[in-house]
């Protein structure tokens, strides 16, 4: 057994203060929103106006799933789950990314639909629910603005904005319907708007698989951390990196650092740990001092 030493500290992480109001606010806003927009859809017989309902209803999932998974990462470890349930913002920002590609297929869908089978759209009809939808989703949006660096909080916020530009295009379509009659510009403007959401959304199912894959967090370089610790002092050489994302907002990283004069003091670890938080943002290393007296099996590149 190699003589080392281990230190993890926790740092402070970088999540969100208390999102919990945000998120309810967030979540009754767009459920009224979807009883509004149902009801003058049916009446005005715009599919455009219907499809930013089923749009908000799914975003209102998505933000009781995101605030689920906000209060979970607060939870405290268990003998089970040691890291706590702080992964579950990356599995909600995951599910709320493919929701909302699922919803946008179903919008452009009935869309197409309803270019071979039109019907007659109230154009006013259409405009002031929809302002009122834009309106009441920039509400909600604004107040979790302030947690968009958080992936989890950043994908109900996309959801809010997205709902705010697809209820902006309606507005536009309504109005053009009321001027020229023009009842195909209804599906038409949904499909547009459906194509701008999934060019939005992909930067989000990108980063969340990413993280789900326990790749290391954009923002933070590699190579620049490992350059970083093989400059220490006393370091020889150093393997074993690993990088990874506990959660939307804290980082992890694990490494063993080769000193051949031993193990340097408590003080080293302190301050090493106090580098890697405020130049990456890591929140959470361990390291282990090794001798090198003997090859560690970790050590070969390929081996993880």
């Amino acid at each position: 057994m190699h003589p080392h030493h281990s230190h993890d500290d926790h740092g402070h992480g970088h999540a969100p203060k208390e999102f919990g109001t945000a998120f309810a606010i967030a979540a009754a806003l767009n459920v009224g929103l979807v009883v509004l927009q149902v009801a003058f859809g049916l009446l005005g017989h715009s599919v455009a106006l219907l499809a930013d309902a089923g749009h908000n209803a799914g975003d209102a999932f998505c933000l009781l799933l995101a605030w689920g998974a906000h209060v979970l990462s607060g939870r405290q470890p268990t003998h089970r789950y040691t890291y706590g349930f702080r992964s579950a913002s990356i599995l909600a920002s995951f599910l709320n990314a493919v929701i909302l590609f699922i919803v946008t297929g179903a919008i452009v869908m009935e869309a197409i639909r309803r270019f071979f089978e039109p019907s007659p759209v109230e154009g006013m009809t259409v405009m002031v629910v929809a302002a009122i939808a834009i309106v009441l989703n920039a509400v909600a949006a604004r107040v979790l603005m302030a947690g968009k660096s958080d992936l989890n909080i950043r994908g109900a916020f996309l959801h809010l904005v997205a709902d705010a530009a697809v209820s902006f295009g309606v507005v536009v379509a309504g109005a053009v319907i009321l001027l020229t009659g023009w009842n195909w510009i209804d599906p038409a403007v949904s499909i547009l708007i459906s194509a701008v959401i999934v060019w939005g959304t992909w930067g989000l199912l990108r980063d969340s698989v990413n993280l789900s894959l326990d790749a290391v967090p954009s923002g933070i370089s590699p190579s620049e951390v490992r350059s970083h610790l093989e400059s220490l002092p006393g370091v020889a050489r150093i393997h074993d990196l690993h990088i990874w994302a506990m959660s939307t907002t804290e980082t992890a990283l694990t490494c063993h650092l080769v000193m051949p004069a031993g193990y340097p003091g408590d003080s080293f670890i302190v301050e090493t740990c106090h580098q890697l938080h405020h130049r990456f943002g890591i929140d959470h290393p361990t390291l282990q001092v090794e001798l090198g007296e003997h090859v560690c099996a970790l050590e070969p590149e390929h081996v993880v």
